[in-house]
């Protein structure tokens, strides 16, 4: 008997590979495959490539591309010239030649299906909520790396705090995101919600998609634990819905210094009246059904688990858990309401990284699924558009590493570096301010008045106040 893991990365394997036969076969019924030539096949290739151009080009702003084919979507600011400037140098978005793993499908499936290996030692603590519910904390405590090197001048390593995918599955790419940090001088941890990996679920009461009130008490602790340690933050696919609702609540009384989305689902309620492509689509709904038999018994008295396990689609699941509830039934209208990630954007007050691909087949394209509006106007929102990656892929050929935990890292550096120019610089401006202040009271014989900012030009990165 399989245990249930396996089993369910069995049935991923046989569902995507349905998937990613079906292009295939649909292009067998055109051309017959035994007699296709080797130049039709490199014609083929070129002309998927183009297309793929062709998506990636309609999201161009006039910049010069960056290496790998990756543009930077943005307002233009300061912060996004600096940003720009990293990821021109960033030896992360050099690519080889294509492989195997160029694919959608493989670069999906490498992430969620291949087993995890070896991970970092996890130590766990669990924080007791303000309604008496838990979540977990895994803290990454080793393997320790010689040499660690430092994030920050100060010489307090800063914390990356991560969240998984809402579905509660530790990738391979998460676990090894904090082994990277970690030897690049992070502490990392990994945030677990209600009844998720290993944690107990105390109370009827699971956390709904976008609803960051377990992730502020969260990193209200983490606050408590490191005061002086500045705090970054990572997300994975439709986890990204949690941080960016907890950005946009929080605004300005936010801790985080700056974070980043690998593949985030940004238009949350269309992604599930769409639907995902049939094998993913199965292969999510499995596994959330599976996570949450344990708590069968428990959900008897707030939904109806029966109508719950014969969902036949993740809106039914989701409306069924959260919507169709026995003591307090809500509309799906209103579930939206309260849950939708971009609800409260114009008040985020943090610099975000979104990387995304345009071959990401659990999103699907880009010019229906991201808001490149948002992008555009708001000054603290940055998309990397990749043409290749899949879903939280971005993998290389060797040894199946992602290129994006790298370009996060380097972000998050470029942003502290950033932010410590900007200190120095305003320092700097205070006081010729103050010393120009004193001159003019003493009588000085300067008989036009200099403006503090006349040779010194200072961006000024205000945050936005929720009040």
């Amino acid at each position: 008997m399989l245990p249930w893991g396996a089993a369910l990365a069995l049935l991923l394997a046989a569902l995507a590979l349905l998937g990613l036969l079906a292009p295939w076969l649909r292009r067998s019924g055109r051309r017959t495959v035994g007699a296709r030539t080797l130049p039709e096949a490199r014609g083929q290739d070129d002309e998927e490539e183009a297309e793929g151009g062709d998506l990636l080009d309609q999201f161009s702003d006039g910049r010069e591309p960056l290496p790998g084919g990756c543009r930077l979507i943005c307002k233009p600011s300061a912060l996004a010239q600096c940003l720009l400037r990293a990821l021109r140098r960033s030896a992360a978005l050099e690519t080889g030649p294509r492989s195997w793993l160029s694919g959608p499908h493989l670069q999906t499936l490498c992430h969620f299906v291949l087993p995890v290996g070896p991970g970092p030692e996890l130590a766990r603590e669990y924080l007791q909520l303000a309604d008496e519910g838990l979540v977990a904390l895994d803290w990454v405590v080793g393997p320790c790396a010689r040499g660690r090197r430092v994030t920050n001048a100060g010489g307090l390593p800063a914390v990356l705090l991560v969240i998984p995918n809402a579905w509660g599955r530790l990738t391979r790419n998460v676990l090894r995101l904090c082994l990277l940090a970690l030897e690049r001088g992070y502490y990392p941890v990994i945030f677990h919600r209600r009844g998720h990996h290993g944690c107990p679920l105390v109370n009827p009461r699971l956390q709904p998609f976008g609803d960051p009130s377990d992730l502020k008490e969260a990193v209200t602790y983490i606050r408590f634990r490191h005061p002086a340690a500045p705090l970054f933050a990572v997300s994975e696919g439709s986890g990204s819905a949690l941080l960016l609702s907890y950005l946009g609540e929080c605004g300005s009384s936010s801790y985080v210094t700056g974070a980043a989305c690998i593949s985030p689902v940004l238009r949350c309620r269309e992604w599930f009246e769409a639907g995902l492509p049939w094998a993913y689509e199965r292969g999510f709904l499995l596994q959330q059904k599976i996570a949450l038999s344990r708590y069968a018994t428990a959900l008897e008295d707030t939904v109806d688990t029966g109508k719950l396990f014969r969902s036949r689609s993740l809106r039914e699941l989701e409306e069924t858990l959260f919507c169709h509830t026995k003591s307090f039934p809500i509309s799906w209208d209103t579930y939206w309401d309260h849950n939708d990630p971009l609800r409260d954007v114009d008040e985020a007050a943090v610099p975000v990284l979104c990387i995304c691909s345009a071959d990401d087949p659990v999103c699907g394209p880009p010019d229906h699924t991201l808001p490149t509006e948002l992008f555009h106007s708001n000054p603290y929102f940055f998309l990397l558009l990749s043409r290749h990656g899949g879903h939280c892929g971005f993998l290389r050929r060797e040894p199946l590493s992602a290129w994006s935990h790298e370009v996060i890292l380097e972000y998050f550096r470029a942003l502290t570096e950033f932010f410590r120019v900007e200190e120095r610089m305003k320092g700097l401006s205070r006081h010729r301010t103050s010393f120009l202040g004193r001159r003019r009271r003493w009588g000085s014989l300067q008989k036009r008045e200099v403006s503090p900012s006349s040779n010194l030009e200072i961006f000024s990165w205000k945050r936005s106040f929720t009040g």
